[in-house]
């Protein structure tokens, strides 16, 4: 349920809290509950029960407010376009105006005009269609999941959805599957869904209630280990972004656990978890944490994933960076520190290009420390 809230106090509510006969409304106790007829619900308990019931009704609204959003933060750059997919501009059945949340017809910051341009709900009936054929005709998981990120990601430029278009989407997604089992994949990819958009339109408190009610879903139903990582590791950053450091530093570390466990220290995963939870540690000042945990792993991704990855440039940025601001650095501590930049840079700056964040904020890492002897404040937090 993504009703997670007393509908009365908003209160927070168990999966399993009392509810409406009718309309399926959960609430703390009777009391709340009366309470909350007395208050309005009275008038509108049959409208929701028409529509669906509580969540249903919930998502249909919320639904339409998304998609109402993203069309106006859409409309100058749609104005005088149409829909690729139905070939109109207002939706022929419900006069919805037009998005664009992609990288289609982008070239040089100019986008073209034909490409990229159309209706959530023609995008989401798109997404909807795609996943039912699969359903229906028993298509192996790598085609079933070619066909499920047509919900998060374009047909023609196969590029994920960004912004409050992403966040439409998600609420399409998560309407369309509400109803289906606890135990139903789409259902619980879904509710992944909806967390990821609310996140890309940073609407983070309401993200956080989602991936809460995905965290506790998964858990209830018996998902694989993996998938519950995966989930905590998704709740973690929201946290961050929340300002919540300590439950997000707390999770990160369990993730890292997690993942060493499930998988051992040379998987992908779990040093994208280790570099997570160093960043943390970063951010929370814990340099010596962070120092002796990206001295384990890094190494063993320069090794696993090689020296050009984004992920080993990170790390190596982010150890540098340790080195320095720990307590009682020597200069041997700098001297080593700028080496590990100095090489960084070089691949970053051939692979990615001068202009990349993560070069630009490597070079920035590296001129801070150089002046050092200066005296100068060596930078804080972690490479993004």
């Amino acid at each position: 349920m993504i009703l997670t809230t007393c509908a009365a106090c908003a209160a927070p509510l168990a999966h399993d809290a009392p509810r409406c006969v009718r309309c399926k409304t959960r609430y703390c106790n009777s009391t709340c509950q009366h309470d909350h007829w007395r208050r309005g619900h009275k008038q509108i308990c049959k409208r929701i029960h028409r529509c669906g019931n509580a969540e249903q009704y919930n998502a249909d609204k919320k639904y339409k407010e998304a998609v109402a959003v993203a069309v106006e933060a859409c409309a100058e750059d749609t104005k005088g376009q149409k829909c690729y997919i139905c070939l109109e501009a207002a939706h022929p059945r419900t006069g919805e105006g037009l998005v664009r949340g992609c990288a289609c017809g982008d070239c040089d910051g100019v986008k073209s005009p034909e490409l990229g341009v159309a209706h959530v709900s023609c995008l989401a009936e798109q997404a909807k269609i795609l996943v039912a054929e699969a359903e229906e005709n028993n298509l192996d998981d790598k085609v079933w999941n070619e066909r499920w990120i047509r919900w998060y990601t374009c047909g023609l430029c196969e590029q994920d959805y960004h912004g409050v278009v992403r966040c439409a989407l998600g609420w399409a997604s998560w309407k369309t599957y509400l109803g289906r089992p606890e135990t139903d994949d789409p259902r619980h990819m879904a509710l992944g869904q909806l967390g990821n958009g609310l996140f890309a339109a940073s609407h983070h408190e309401d993200a956080l209630s989602v991936r809460k009610a995905e965290l506790s879903l998964k858990r209830r139903v018996g998902a694989k280990e993996e998938h519950i990582l995966i989930v905590q590791s998704n709740l973690a950053s929201t946290y961050a972004l929340l300002g919540q450091v300590q439950q997000a530093l707390r999770l990160k570390r369990d993730v890292y656990s997690g993942f060493l466990k499930l998988h051992g220290a040379e998987h992908e995963r779990t040093l994208t978890a280790a570099y997570n939870y160093g960043n943390a540690l970063m951010e929370l000042q814990h340099y010596r944490e962070a120092k002796a945990l990206m001295g384990i792993t890094m190494p063993v991704a320069r090794r696993v994933l090689g020296e050009p990855h984004e992920l080993t440039l990170k790390m190596r940025c982010n150890y540098a960076r340790a080195l320095v601001l720990c307590d009682g650095e020597t200069p041997d501590d700098i001297r080593e520190a700028m080496k590990t930049l100095e090489e960084a840079e070089r691949i970053a700056r051939r692979l990615l290009g001068s202009a990349h964040l993560l070069t630009v904020e490597i070079d920035y890492t590296l001129r801070r420390i150089e002046a050092l002897d200066a005296r100068e404040s060596p930078p804080q937090g972690g490479c993004k």
